[in-house]
């Protein structure tokens, strides 16, 4: 049987600004090791929302999330913190690297917080996930100095460095034309088939979506197809 990676059992979510509006009803559903799932809805039907309870940022939720077997509820910041470096890697819509540093030390950074690995062995297995993306060559760069497409790789090295057992990405092909979202839903696809990475992506792109294994719909902060 395949491992459950992640789930969500009973989920609500209320803002209380001013009013008390509740953002996520009743959300439901598991993940399994391999599993390559896009989360799709209208804006403003509560995927970012859910993403951000998913990845264990927002604490403040009913109902129970497990990642790994291990329930994230009465955990301090600490341990979470923990489990979001090591267990869950982030490619957002905005790459969010650091500009003054080299392509390698990006991709390193991850690794280096976790302290897991001396800094040489971190070093050794960055440049190995930048050469399973093609991107060795550009290693000693500075991150300003590449394109977007190039960028949002290094992203997706940069999460792979702590080999997480989930990818969560929101919009990681927002910002990208055809070609280079392309290039990454390859890169994706290419993780899932060849390393069972497990990959749950928040999208607008319906033909990302509709590549994907399985989607997840959601409408007005619930889930109306899975």
């Amino acid at each position: 049987m395949a491992q459950t990676v992640l789930q969500s059992k009973s989920i609500n979510k209320y803002f209380k600004d001013p009013v008390t509006v509740q953002v996520l009803k009743d959300i439901s559903f598991s993940i399994n090791q391999g599993e390559f799932v896009s989360v799709v809805g209208k804006s403003g039907c509560g995927k970012s929302t859910l993403l951000y309870i998913l990845s264990t940022m927002d604490t403040d939720y009913e109902g129970d999330l497990i990642i790994d077997g291990e329930i994230m509820r009465g955990k301090n910041e600490g341990q979470l913190a923990r489990i979001r470096n090591e267990k869950i890697g982030f490619v957002f819509q905005f790459h969010y690297l650091l500009n003054e540093f080299t392509v390698l030390k990006n991709v390193m950074l991850p690794g280096l917080k976790l302290q897991k690995h001396t800094e040489a062995e971190v070093e050794h297995r960055a440049m190995e996930r930048l050469k399973s993306l093609g991107m060795e060559t550009l290693a000693l760069k500075k991150a300003n100095q590449l394109s977007g497409g190039e960028k949002q790789r290094v992203a997706i090295a940069r999460a792979l460095i702590n080999d997480p057992i989930i990818i969560m990405g929101d919009e990681p092909t927002g910002n990208l034309d055809k070609k280079n979202s392309d290039l990454v839903f390859d890169i994706f696809k290419r993780l899932c088939e060849e390393y069972r990475q497990t990959l749950l992506i928040v999208t607008h792109d319906p033909s990302f979506a509709e590549s994907t294994q399985r989607i997840i719909e959601m409408g007005d902060g619930r889930i109306i197809n899975q």
